[in-house]
C-alpha cells in the first residue's frame, strides 16, 4: 500500500457539520484526492487526557460535547463508523514504553465527526481517537506523532482537527469576514510559513513569537493536534494549503495536507 498523506483540518465551530461551504468542499476534495485509508486516526482539539490515551472500543459512540445552546439538528447528528481496536493496540505498541490507556467510554467528539461526516459521509471507515496528554509539552506532542509516522504506511489516515489561530474570546461574532487582527495575521503567517518549509522547530517554539502566541493560542489544545501532524511529516514533503483564511477576525480556518502524492 501507497503511502497515505497527513492532514491537519481547521475545524471551526461545530455547525460547519450542518454546513455546506466553500470550507467542507474543500474538505471533501481533500478525502476525494487520497487513496481510501483502512482506518483513520484523528487526534482531536477536544479530547484532552491524563496521561496519553487511544480509544479502544468496537463501536464508538458520537458525542455531542457542547452547549445546549446549538440548534436540535447538531444534537440529532450521528456518526456511526465503526472503531478499530487493532489500531489501537498497534498505537500503543508504536508508543511503547510510554504508558498508553486503551479508553472505551469517549468516541468521536465533534472535533473528529464534525469534518468526517464531510470528508467519509458513508462513515464506513473505522476511526481511532489519540488522546492528548495535558502534562506534555509541545515538542512531546511533535515526538508522539514522530513515532506514529508507521502507520502511514499500513493504511492509516493521520489527521489533526484544531486551528492554528484560537482565540474565541476576541472573535467578532457578528461579523465572519472581518479582516484578523494584525496579531492573529502575524502568528498565522508565521506558522504556515514554518509549515511550508518544513521547519517543525519553529511551530514547536511557537511561544517565541510572544504576545501575538498569547493572543493566538490562549490555550494550546486547539493547536496541539498541528504537532501531531507535523510530527508525522517525512523530510521533505511538500505542504497544501487550502483553505486558507482567519474566520471571525481570529479562529484560524487553515487546512493542511502533507505528503500529498
Amino acid at each position: 500500500m501507497s503511502r497515505l498523506p497527513v492532514v491537519f483540518f481547521g475545524h471551526g465551530s461545530p455547525m460547519i457539520a450542518l454546513e455546506q461551504n466553500h470550507v467542507t468542499r474543500a474538505w471533501r476534495a481533500i478525502a476525494d484526492r487520497i487513496a481510501r485509508p483502512r482506518a483513520i486516526l484523528c487526534v482531536s482539539a477536544h479530547w484532552l487526557t491524563q496521561g496519553t490515551a487511544v480509544t479502544g472500543m468496537v463501536a464508538p459512540r458520537t458525542i455531542h460535547d457542547f452547549g445546549a445552546s446549538f440548534p436540535q439538528a447538531l444534537f440529532n447528528v450521528q456518526y456511526p463508523a465503526p472503531g478499530d481496536p487493532g489500531l489501537a493496540q498497534r498505537v500503543a505498541k508504536l508508543l511503547a514504553p510510554m504508558p498508553v490507556g486503551i479508553d472505551r467510554d469517549w468516541g468521536l467528539d465533534h472535533g473528529t465527526w464534525s469534518v468526517l461526516r464531510h470528508c467519509f459521509p458513508d462513515a464506513d471507515v473505522p476511526v481511532v481517537q489519540l488522546g492528548m496528554d495535558i502534562a506534555k509539552s509541545p515538542l512531546d506532542h511533535w515526538q508522539v506523532g514522530e513515532r506514529l509516522r508507521p502507520l502511514r504506511d499500513e493504511g492509516v489516515l493521520i489527521i489533526g482537527t484544531g486551528n492554528i489561530v484560537h482565540n474565541l474570546r476576541e472573535m467578532d461574532w457578528g461579523n465572519p469576514d472581518a479582516p484578523p487582527y494584525p496579531w492573529a495575521a502575524r502568528f498565522n503567517a508565521a506558522m504556515l510559513e514554518a509549515v511550508v518549509e518544513d521547519r517543525p522547530e519553529a511551530v514547536i517554539d511557537y511561544r517565541s513569537l510572544g504576545t501575538d502566541a498569547t493572543l493566538s493560542v490562549p490555550h494550546p489544545d486547539h493547536f496541539w493536534p498541528l504537532l501531531y501532524v507535523l510530527g508525522a511529516r517525512h523530510a521533505g514533503e511538500a505542504a497544501v494549503l487550502d483553505p486558507d483564511f482567519i474566520h471571525h477576525k481570529s479562529l484560524g480556518m487553515t487546512s493542511i495536507v502533507i505528503g500529498a502524492a
